[in-house]
């Protein structure tokens, strides 16, 4: 198997140059010094809350054959086994491209207010079956996340498919002209980042740049049940899109949703595409759920897979981590039913997990709602938790905690009709949630990721595994 990178051409691509350093193989590319691999590169980027120059040491020490450095580091500190640049995130960016230029994969960019990662791990699930895909870890999906995942690419790759976030006007476009996909998908447009934008519109309009880094005779392929889907047509057609493609329940989509069933924690659903109709099986419940797949169904037939080696991939595929993944802890038959939603959260999102929880069954016992906050909603926010009381109290949930200080609207709206109990943060009402819950409960743990309730999630799995 050929390297990932030689130093040689790290240099090349970045315009660094090399220090106490012979030209070798780099196997892999990290900015976590504390997930090194052998002959990895450690890129000494600097974020928000730390400065990955103050763990070059300890990545060298960790087995990192070389770490790509700023001149300004250099200067302060010399030192050897060094790829020196002006600056190390520009050093990635540039070597993303790089990665980008030599590729012949087929190349798929993802993003949307919601469903973004399980989409983008559906498409990599179908892709999968039919050749080598390359495709984002985690939520990379930001101005450092999508060129390190480009970087990583590898040459053979068959596919590539990578999922790009914003919460700001102007940064999809960048990031889309970096990837520069064949296949752009929008998952859907709904109320997340109000902060920062003054509509749901312009929200839309954020969304469509995706469009501006489409290679030529690409394709939109756009989720087809939102009302702003004519926004995204029209930017569509600006930017130039030869061919869009929707997906969805509406009854114009091109590939349409009949019928969509969960039974326990198997969805199956109808497909009808063109002239023929497909029998879709997932193993996670949820009408959302059905649209990702479909996503990726689209994506592996634009991409001249076929639908047929998709749909017997996608039967094994599962929610990742975070986003609605379902595991029974403790005895078989009498287990506690956690529902982990802890990724993140927003209007759409709140409103799909709740759905598929009204359906979820307590294996004898209680059923218990966590709800963390929805940031980033500004001025709204406060009305935009309190339009959730329907969708909770529908849920059978007779037992809700809600944590955040935007939380408190809800708490107020639901306190005549449930059991509820509200915390500004996770910290004080933690040990009260795990003391409430028993073996035949059933759980769901929803919120953004700063309410940082995936710990909640972990010390659930601790106590009760």
């Amino acid at each position: 198997m050929s390297a990932l990178w030689t130093v040689a051409e790290i240099v090349a691509a970045t315009g660094g140059y090399p220090e106490g350093l012979s030209d070798g193989p780099i196997s892999s590319i990290s900015i976590d010094s504390r997930e090194i691999a052998p002959e990895a590169l450690f890129v000494a980027i600097k974020g928000e809350n730390f400065d990955g120059h103050d763990f070059v040491g300890a990545a060298l020490a960790n087995g990192a054959s070389a770490a790509l450095v700023s001149e300004t580091f250099h200067a302060r500190n010399g030192g050897n086994n060094l790829i020196v640049v002006p600056d190390a995130l520009e050093g990635l960016i540039a070597l993303g491209k790089a990665a980008r230029t030599r590729s012949r994969a087929q190349i798929i960019a993802v993003t949307g207010s919601a469903g973004k990662t399980t989409t983008k791990e559906a498409i990599r699930t179908a892709l999968s079956a039919a050749g080598e895909t390359h495709a984002s870890i985690k939520s990379f999906n930001n101005h450092w996340g999508v060129p390190l995942m480009l970087a990583r690419m590898p040459r053979g790759a068959q596919f590539g498919v990578f999922e790009i976030g914003m919460n700001h006007p102007g940064e999809i476009t960048p990031l889309v002209r970096l990837v520069r996909p064949h296949i752009a998908v929008i998952t859907t447009v709904a109320a997340a980042h109000l902060q920062f934008f003054d509509s749901v519109a312009d929200i839309a309009a954020a969304k469509a740049e995706i469009f501006l880094g489409l290679e030529p005779g690409g394709t939109a392929v756009l989720n087809a049940d939102h009302a702003n889907l004519p926004i995204l047509f029209n930017h569509a057609r600006k930017a130039g899109v030869g061919r869009i493609v929707t997906y969805g329940f509406d009854e114009s989509a091109d590939w349409r949703i009949e019928h969509a069933e969960t039974v326990g924690s198997v969805t199956m659903a109808r497909i009808v595409h063109e002239d023929e109709i497909l029998g879709l099986t997932l193993q996670v419940p949820g009408r959302h759920m059905v649209a990702n797949a479909v996503a990726a169904l689209a994506v592996a037939h634009l991409s001249g897979e076929g639908s047929r080696v998709a749909l017997d991939a996608l039967a094994k595929f599962g929610a990742p981590e975070g986003r609605g993944e379902t595991t029974r802890l403790g005895p078989a038959e009498k287990p506690l039913i956690l529902v982990d939603e802890s990724y993140n959260a927003n209007l759409a999102s709140m409103a799909a997990a709740m759905e598929v929880y009204r359906g979820q069954k307590p294996g004898g016992g209680s059923k218990v709602l966590v709800l963390g906050d929805m940031l980033e909603l500004g001025p709204q926010g406060p009305a935009l938790h309190a339009s959730l009381k329907d969708k909770v109290l529908a849920t059978g949930a007779t037992r809700i905690f809600l944590i955040g200080p935007a939380m408190a609207s809800l708490a107020a709206v639901l306190r005549d009709d449930a059991a509820v109990s509200h915390a500004r943060t996770i910290e004080e009402i933690s040990e009260t949630i795990l003391a409430s819950l028993a073996y035949g409960d059933a759980v769901m743990v929803k919120g953004s990721k700063g309410v940082r309730l995936a710990g909640l999630v972990q010390a659930i799995r601790d106590r009760f595994s």
